[in-house]
């Protein structure tokens, strides 16, 4: 199946995106998870000003199929949360790297665990199998 992965963007294991500004990042989930997922229902996202470590959890997203936790992609602070999608959560799975973006973020550690495309495209390719 083929996905929208856009090739300037950051890519992790745990299906998460982020479009880096110097030392800020938009984070959302790829297009990837929201297929896997289905239709987004419910959305728990942090507060700003809060911390976490790269892979820590940092929310919730929730499906008619599943619930999955979201891992934070590096070490960072939050600077601001997409507030909107707590309460419709369909820009999610319309429009993953627009609308649907879930935080804006300071990074404050490395970012060598980051994937381009074409590395997070293979990831996702063994998991399709």
């Amino acid at each position: 199946m083929q996905y929208n992965l856009p090739a300037d963007l950051q890519y992790v294991e745990t299906d998460e995106w982020l479009r880096i500004e110097g030392d800020e990042a938009i984070v959302g989930i790829t297009d990837y998870a929201q297929s896997a997922l289905g239709d987004i229902v419910f959305l728990e996202l942090p507060e700003v000003g809060d911390t976490f470590t790269a892979g820590q959890t940092y929310g919730v997203i929730e499906s008619v199929k599943a619930s999955s936790d979201l891992y934070a992609p590096v070490d960072c602070e939050v600077l601001a949360v997409n507030s909107p999608l707590i309460d419709n959560q369909e820009p999610i799975n319309s429009d993953p790297y627009g609308d649907g973006w879930m935080l804006r973020i300071k990074i404050t550690g490395g970012t060598d665990q980051l994937l381009d495309v074409a590395a997070y495209t293979k990831s996702v390719e063994e998991r399709d199998h």
